[in-house]
C-alpha cells in the first residue's frame, strides 16, 4: 500500500490533522452580536449582570479611575456600573421617565459614533439631498453652514426622542424653528447633534451636546409654534440633565442629573456605557487655556493682557501656562474638565441654548464655572433660539482671575460671517 501523500510548503510537510470544531476557541466577537440595544425593548427597572472589570496598575478599579485628579468619589465593589444602571437608582434615581429617554439618548449617540468612525461617512458629502434637507439654513452660511453628517446626527437624535415617548419638544441647532414631538411628553431636549463636524475629515474628536428640561405645562393652552419655542427658551438654572459625548479614542458620555458629573466610557463588546469617572472634580486651578491664538490681535485689551500674564508665570498661579487648542469644543471642554484651566471662545459665536447652556452645567455640577465674560451662564435668559454669546468655562480659581480683567469680550470678528 503506498504511503498517503503528504501536502507540502517550501518542501516542508504541512500537519494533517483536522482541529474539531468543538475544541477551536470561541471568537472574541459572537456572530450577531447586537453591538446596539434593540430599540423599544426596555423595561422600566432594568437588571443587569455587571461584568467584573481587570484591575490594570494606575487605571481601572472597578468604578473607581484610580490615579486621576479629575476624578473622585465612589465604587469599591470592584465592578463596573453601566449608565442605565447609574441613573435607575444605582448611583442617583431620576425616575422611569428620563431613565427611559436616556436609554434612548444613549441609542442615538451609539448610532452616531458609528457612523463619525465608519469609512463610508465621507461619501455622505456626495449626496447632496442631504444638505437640501429641512433646516439646512439654521446656523447661517459659510464655515457654519450645516455638513451632511450634521443633517444625519440631527434626524438619529430625533428619530430616538420620537421613539422614547417621553419627549414634547426638541430643539436642535440644525433646525430653524423647535419640532413639536408629542402633547404629552414630559420633557425638552435642545442638542447640538454633532458639534465640530468640519473636523471630521482629519479625524479630530467631534461630540454630540444636549440639555434636558421639563415641559412647562403652564403652555400648553398656546399654540404649538408658540409653546415650543418658548418651552426652548428656559434658562440654564432649569436644566434637569445635561451631557455631551465625545467621539474620540473612546466614545465617552459625560453627564449631570443635578447631583454632580460622570463620565461613562463605552465598551465596545457589550454596547454598554460603563461608569469610569465619578463625581468629577475640576481642579480649582489648571495650567492650560484654550482659545484660539491667531484672533490675538482681534482681542480687548483686558484679554491679550490676561494671556499674556499667565503664560509669562506672572499671574496669580506662579506657573507658566499651555496653549491647547482643538476648535472642537466638546474635545477642549472635556480637558479642561479633567486637568482644569479655561476653554473659550471670546467672540460671539457659540449658542447659549444648544451649547453654552449644557456645558456651564456640566462645570458648575463638577466645581467650575461658566460665563460670558461677565455674567454667569446658566442666569442668562435666552431671547432668541439660536442666539449667540461669548463663552468661558473652566476652574474656578482660573475664572475668577480671567474676569477680574474686566475686558475679555471679542467685539471684532475679522474674517467671519456670523
Amino acid at each position: 500500500m503506498n504511503p498517503p501523500k503528504l501536502h507540502t510548503y517550501n518542501n516542508m510537510p504541512l500537519p494533517t490533522t483536522i482541529i474539531p470544531p468543538s475544541l477551536c476557541p470561541a471568537p472574541i466577537f459572537p456572530p450577531n452580536h447586537p453591538h446596539f440595544p434593540p430599540r423599544n425593548q426596555f423595561p422600566p427597572r432594568p437588571i443587569f449582570h455587571r461584568p467584573r472589570m481587570a484591575t490594570l496598575s494606575g487605571f481601572i478599579a472597578g468604578s473607581q479611575l484610580v490615579g486621576s485628579s479629575g476624578s473622585g468619589g465612589g465604587g469599591g465593589d470592584n465592578e463596573a456600573r453601566t449608565l442605565i444602571e447609574y441613573v435607575g437608582g444605582g448611583g442617583v434615581d431620576v425616575g422611569d421617565d428620563l431613565v427611559l429617554l436616556i436609554h434612548h439618548l444613549q441609542y442615538a449617540c451609539k448610532k452616531i459614533a458609528a457612523l463619525v468612525a465608519s469609512p463610508f461617512n465621507s461619501t455622505l458629502g456626495k449626496h447632496t439631498g442631504f444638505a437640501a434637507g429641512a433646516g439646512s439654513s439654521a446656523g447661517g452660511s459659510g464655515r457654519d453652514a450645516p455638513k451632511p453628517l450634521d443633517i444625519v446626527s440631527n434626524e438619529i437624535i430625533l428619530s430616538s426622542l420620537r421613539s422614547s415617548g417621553k419627549v414634547a419638544v426638541m430643539a436642535s441647532e440644525e433646525d430653524d424653528t423647535p419640532t413639536w414631538i408629542r402633547d404629552d411628553g414630559p420633557f425638552v431636549v435642545v442638542t447640538d447633534p454633532l458639534d465640530g463636524s468640519r473636523n471630521i475629515d482629519a479625524s479630530i474628536p467631534t461630540g454630540t451636546i444636549f440639555g434636558i428640561y421639563r415641559r412647562l405645562e403652564e403652555l400648553d393652552h398656546l399654540r404649538t409654534e408658540e409653546k415650543a419655542l418658548l418651552n426652548s427658551l428656559q434658562t440654564g438654572t432649569r436644566l434637569v440633565a445635561s451631557g455631551y459625548v465625545l467621539y474620540s479614542s473612546a466614545t465617552i458620555f459625560c453627564a449631570s442629573f443635578g447631583s454632580g458629573t460622570h463620565a461613562f466610557t463605552l465598551d465596545h463588546s457589550t454596547g454598554d456605557f460603563i461608569l469610569t469617572h465619578p463625581s468629577l472634580k475640576i481642579p480649582s486651578r489648571g495650567q492650560i487655556y484654550s482659545v484660539n491664538d491667531a484672533r490675538y490681535f482681534d482681542w480687548p485689551d483686558g484679554l491679550r493682557l490676561y494671556i499674556d500674564t499667565v503664560r509669562q508665570g506672572k499671574g496669580r498661579y506662579p506657573k507658566k501656562y499651555s496653549a491647547r487648542y482643538i476648535c472642537s469644543l466638546v474635545a477642549d471642554f472635556h480637558r479642561t474638565l479633567l486637568y482644569g484651566g479655561v476653554t473659550m471662545n471670546p467672540r460671539d459665536h457659540l449658542r447659549l441654548v444648544y451649547e453654552a447652556n449644557p456645558l456651564s452645567f456640566l462645570v458648575e455640577q463638577a466645581g467650575g464655572k461658566g460665563s460670558d465674560g461677565k455674567n454667569r451662564i446658566l442666569s442668562i435668559q435666552p431671547v432668541k433660539l439660536h442666539q449667540r454669546l461669548p463663552l468661558f468655562l473652566g476652574s474656578c480659581e482660573d475664572m475668577e482671575e480671567l474676569e477680574s480683567y474686566g475686558d475679555v469680550q471679542q467685539k471684532v470678528n475679522a474674517g467671519y460671517e456670523v
